[in-house]
């Protein structure tokens, strides 16, 4: 029985390492060995070995766009985090008769694409959309509001697409604070803002990291919200590589991109790891 579980597990690891070698190791490969070369007239790549490709993305023209890139992803991350923080205090402090049902409202987003979500809200957001005829009926505002094809309904797009991937793991780490330290905290004459400040925000700062982590680096390259609800005003780094691929035909130079979009998410997931681990060791000491 041993010996055929260890087969069965056997098999499937290499099954999982020849998938992760063909559609990523590989594709990944070629992308940085062709962000070496130049752009030929008729053909793709050029084997002409070449840094010129990494010295054009600090043009201030290319640079600008990475700089806009992390400016919203910035603000999506922040703005999933306060909203994230009391959904996931919530479900975590639930009865646990309720916590599966409030997790899946909270899962729900998942069973449906992200375009489709995203087209979704156009009719939410366009002038005689949903939010405006709310608006305009208790009374808010006095005519519709201009949201559709701004960076406004980017900000709305992103966050309502990536809001789960900040409240599972907050409410992860939350779940697994041990309750009786408020009631501690309070016996000792600890008001509420004493106890979010010293006890809860600390102890659930994994979740809050990791949440984080998971909405600023996705918020890097999905241009299609920002095409969408954005009217493709503002260049993000995602649809910035599909333009160079797609539309201008110069893979060297998008490869180059793609490169450094690489390697600031595996910069992002070393600081993640080096922070949590950092938050273990001062746990256990």
């Amino acid at each position: 029985m041993n010996n055929k579980i260890g087969t069965f597990a056997s098999f499937s690891i290499g099954i999982l390492a020849l998938w992760l070698l063909l559609f990523a190791f590989i594709p990944n490969l070629m992308v940085f060995i062709a962000s070496f070369f130049t752009k030929g007239e008729e053909q793709f790549i050029l084997f002409d070995f070449t840094l010129a490709n990494y010295e054009r993305i600090f043009d201030p023209l290319y640079l600008s766009i990475f700089l806009d890139s992390f400016k919203i992803a910035l603000i999506t991350t922040v703005s999933s985090l306060i909203l994230a923080f009391p959904f996931a205090y919530i479900i975590a402090t639930a009865p646990k008769q309720y916590r599966s049902i409030l997790l899946l409202f909270v899962i729900i987003p998942f069973w449906t694409s992200s375009l489709i979500r995203t087209y979704a809200l156009i009719a939410v957001l366009k002038t005689k959309g949903l939010l405006n005829a709310l608006l305009l009926w208790i009374g808010v505002i006095d005519q519709p509001l201009e949201i559709m094809y701004t960076q406004t309904a980017v900000y709305i797009g992103m966050v309502y697409t990536l809001l789960p991937f900040m409240i599972l793991p907050i409410y992860a780490s939350i779940e697994k604070i041990d309750m009786r330290l408020l009631e501690a905290a309070r016996d000792l004459g600890a008001g509420a803002i004493a106890q979010f400040t010293k006890i809860i925000i600390p102890l659930s700062m994994p979740g809050i990291i990791a949440g984080s982590t998971l909405v600023f680096l996705p918020s890097l390259g999905m241009f299609f919200v920002s095409d969408i609800l954005g009217g493709a005003k503002n260049l993000i780094i995602g649809s910035f590589i599909r333009n160079q691929f797609l539309t201008f035909r110069d893979w060297p130079f998008g490869s180059a991109a793609a490169v450094l979009l690489i390697v600031i998410m595996f910069l992002m997931i070393y600081l993640y790891t080096r922070a949590t681990k950092n938050i273990s060791q001062k746990e256990v000491l």
